[in-house]
């Protein structure tokens, strides 16, 4: 019942308009509709992208590390990232309450733009990547049903590709126009259909390849592959990158979880949709990886490439359209939801949640027509861990902040509000600790990412500026009490 009260305390008539709008305002028990499984399928759709499933099955090619040790790192990074959830989703299943209204408490009302902006700006980078990496989907389509064309190209895409990639941005828009709830339900099929399409390639593969696949993933597992540094080294290299890899939704989950009815429905979600779900997914690719090398004579770790070579068009059609759209759906609901809600926070009274989506999609266009070109040479690893690194000490500060500085006790009213010696004013709206401590650890924590110095604390940068950030910001503040 105090949640409850919490939530509905906002007195409209008392908050400062540059601060509100309608879709920043905290979302009542009544308004919630989001359960275990819409939870579970933001998780299920970001593993299962074309992006997530490249990144899985090149952890077991890339570090030259025994297969189990892998599949334990995987399972590892996935505890930690719902561990890490759990704790930035609670205070807005208590509230109600978006990642940048929730950051306002630990950086100040006006601070709070300034991770917002920095959030935006990776999601804004995930967008356009992830809507590349979707358009290849619909080009493996339109290609199985009528041709690939002449084969020129401008910007590394062909005329075929370019068609795709416009295709899925303007369906993208076209979704998240009509709403929250049109994009819950659009992830909710999205999710479940895509790991029936991958056990049905996994099975066909398993089938061509026959005796031969077996001693192929034992082939994988062995780990016989070229590795720079000792095994703890890979171990952890491949846990932080996995963590960076979800880094951009860790940060924000208070974006999705304002929608949950309860906290032991977004726990359920997470168990269900992290550890669990990585480790099965993370299984199958396993498998129609070491299945491409028999069939193939080489590993190959991009779906869309696996299922051109698999001659079967029905094969091709369902396996298009579903990668197609689970990373729309993916690309939706963590690339689209934050840095919407982002940019509205910067200018309420201008910017909504639609205008600040539109905003998202635009920008994000240029990113991914840039992607082959450009972009995608620095290579996938790196690209994760550098984005992840920049945001990675306001996932601290927030935490410490919470729970161990307000002690899990926020002021809505106040959160809403810009005058001056109100709880979350500062100095001038400004939090001038916070942006101390953000910028001493990302700092260091991008530099383990961009220094070649300290490139052997290269996958895990995400973890350190995290905790650098919240422990940092403790001292600060723990000074200013005392």
């Amino acid at each position: 019942m105090k949640e409850r009260e919490t939530v509905s305390s906002l007195d409209i008539g008392h908050i400062d308009p540059t601060l509100y709008n309608d879709d920043l305002a905290p979302v009542k028990p009544q308004g919630r509709s989001w359960g275990a499984f819409e939870i579970f399928n933001v998780w299920s759709n970001d593993i299962q992208s074309l992006f997530g499933y490249t990144l899985a099955a090149s952890l077991f090619l890339s570090y030259g590390l025994n297969g189990w040790a892998v599949m334990a790192a995987i399972i590892l990074a996935g505890v930690i990232v719902m561990f890490l959830v759990n704790l930035t989703g609670k205070p807005s299943v208590k509230y109600g309450i978006p990642f940048p209204v929730m950051v306002r408490a630990s950086l100040g009302v006006r601070g709070a733009n300034f991770p917002a902006l920095l959030r935006a700006i990776v999601g804004i980078f995930w967008y356009g990547v992830q809507t590349y990496f979707a358009s290849t989907a619909v080009t493996l389509l339109i290609t199985a049903l009528i041709g690939g064309g002449n084969g020129t190209t401008y910007l590394g895409l062909s005329g075929v590709a370019w068609v795709s990639f416009v295709i899925v941005w303007l369906f993208q828009i076209a979704i998240f126009w009509q709403g929250i709830e049109r994009i819950k339900h659009f992830l909710n099929w999205a999710g479940p259909l895509v790991y029936a399409v991958m056990l049905v390639l996994m099975v066909i593969v398993w089938v061509q390849a026959g005796d031969e696949l077996l001693p192929a993933v034992s082939s994988i597992f062995s780990g016989a592959g070229e590795r720079n540094g000792t095994a703890i080294g890979a171990f952890l290299a491949i846990v932080g990158t996995m963590v960076a890899y979800f880094a951009a939704v860790v940060i924000n989950f208070g974006d999705f979880t304002r929608f949950v009815k309860t906290e032991r429905q977004m726990k359920l979600g997470n168990l269900l949709g992290l550890p669990l779900n990585v480790a099965f997914f993370s299984f199958i690719a396993l498998m129609i990886t070491a299945g491409t090398l028999v069939l193939f004579g080489e590993a190959l770790t991009n779906p869309a490439d696996i299922v051109e070579r698999v001659d079967s068009l029905p094969l091709t059609i369902v396996a298009a359209l579903t990668f197609f759209a689970a990373t729309v759906g993916i690309n939706l609901v963590a690339n689209f939801i934050p840095p919407a809600y982002d940019l509205a926070n910067l200018f309420p009274s201008k910017i909504s949640f639609k205008m600040g989506g539109l905003i998202t999609a635009v920008i994000a266009f240029f990113v991914g027509a840039f992607w082959i070109s450009f972009i995608s040479q620095i290579g996938i690893p790196g690209f994760v861990n550098a984005l992840g690194a920049i945001v990675a000490p306001f996932y601290g500060i927030i935490v410490v902040d919470y729970y161990l500085i307000k002690r899990q006790q926020l002021d809505i009213q106040a959160l809403f509000s810009s005058k001056p010696g109100s709880l979350y004013y500062y100095t001038n709206g400004w939090n001038t600790r916070a942006l101390i401590a953000f910028g001493i650890a990302a700092l260091f924590s991008l530099s383990t990412v961009l220094v070649p110095a300290l490139s052997s604390l290269g996958g895990y940068g995400w973890l350190i500026g995290a905790g650098l950030g919240g422990l940092i910001y403790y001292g600060l503040m723990r000074q200013k009490a005392i």
